[in-house]
């Protein structure tokens, strides 16, 4: 079996469909689905299903695809980072990393990018929590992520800034205006929580912190991406902690714990960075921290 084999049978899980992988892939819809067959005769067995709308992987293709995407993709990088290392100032890079800092870290860094790099177009991978972040990682799925410190990670790890947390309430709150807020004064308050959420040694942060200071927070609403946290705690839903970074632009009040805390924004990625993906660390690290880096 041929890494062009896999590459195609990745395409048409991408695309759900062999008429727009054939399209991605510049070749004719005949010739993808007679390489998808040769892959399947080679493997023993079916790999996709073909369904009146699209297509879907079979028990047999389930199993074989983890490790044909990690093929496909650990090709593609290893490829942009020998011709980042022989000096090409053209090409792709790939980032991946959670809705909250593409939102509030991200932009204006990119921004920098583009105008210092502009041959080096930048394609980013956006996940709703820190898990989905590492698992799509260790897959292949970019060169870099950057996000919260990553437990367990085996590749490099590298801080390139601290994200400060802060106390989101409505600016008529009686907090708001606060110098700063002890954990235990939010005791008898509702809170917005969030899939995003760290977690420390198995358990959620805001749990174990809350149950230091002698109470369980009561939950109002849940959310899955940290900026409809914040505009529900804005409105008046439920207090919440989060990255103070995330707040450009919001109107709200940000009330400073006491004591501070911050938490580090990591770059991590399955290999030593070198070429662009290098550059990219450096530039996160001397513009990535909201705090001033």
């Amino acid at each position: 079996m041929s890494l062009r084999q896999m590459e195609y049978l990745v395409a048409v899980v991408e695309e759900e469909s062999f008429t727009r992988a054939a399209e991605a892939l510049h070749v004719t819809q005949s010739a993808l689905s007679h390489q998808i067959k040769a892959l399947e005769r080679e493997v023993g067995g079916p790999l996709l299903e073909r369904m009146t709308r699209g297509v879907r992987l079979t028990p047999m293709g389930r199993a074989y695809f983890p490790h044909a995407e990690l093929a496909v993709r650990s090709a593609r990088q290893a490829r942009r980072a020998a011709l980042a290392a022989g000096g090409a100032q053209s090409g792709e890079l790939h980032l991946a990393t959670v809705h909250a800092h593409a939102i509030g870290v991200l932009p204006q860094v990119c921004a920098r990018w583009v105008r210092e790099h502009p041959g080096v177009r930048l394609v980013l991978h956006e996940y709703a929590t820190t898990e989905e972040l590492h698992e799509h990682m260790t897959r292949g799925v970019a060169d870099l992520a950057l996000g919260p410190r990553p437990d367990g990670w085996q590749g490099p790890v590298t801080v390139v800034g601290r994200e400060r947390i802060v106390l989101v309430v409505p600016h008529g709150d009686p907090l708001a205006g606060r110098e700063s807020v002890r954990l235990a004064e939010l005791a008898d308050r509702s809170w917005v929580r969030c899939s995003l959420e760290p977690v420390v040694e198995g358990r959620r942060w805001l749990d174990r912190e809350c149950e230091r200071v002698g109470f369980t927070p009561r939950t109002a609403v849940r959310t899955q991406h940290s900026s409809t946290a914040v505009r529900m705690a804005s409105a008046g839903v439920g207090v919440l902690l989060t990255a103070a970074h995330e707040l450009t632009g919001l109107d709200c009040a940000a009330v400073p714990t006491d004591p501070p805390w911050r938490r580090d924004i990591t770059v991590f990625s399955r290999l030593e960075l070198t070429g662009a993906a290098a550059e990219f660390t450096e530039l996160l690290r001397r513009g990535a921290g909201p705090d001033g880096g």
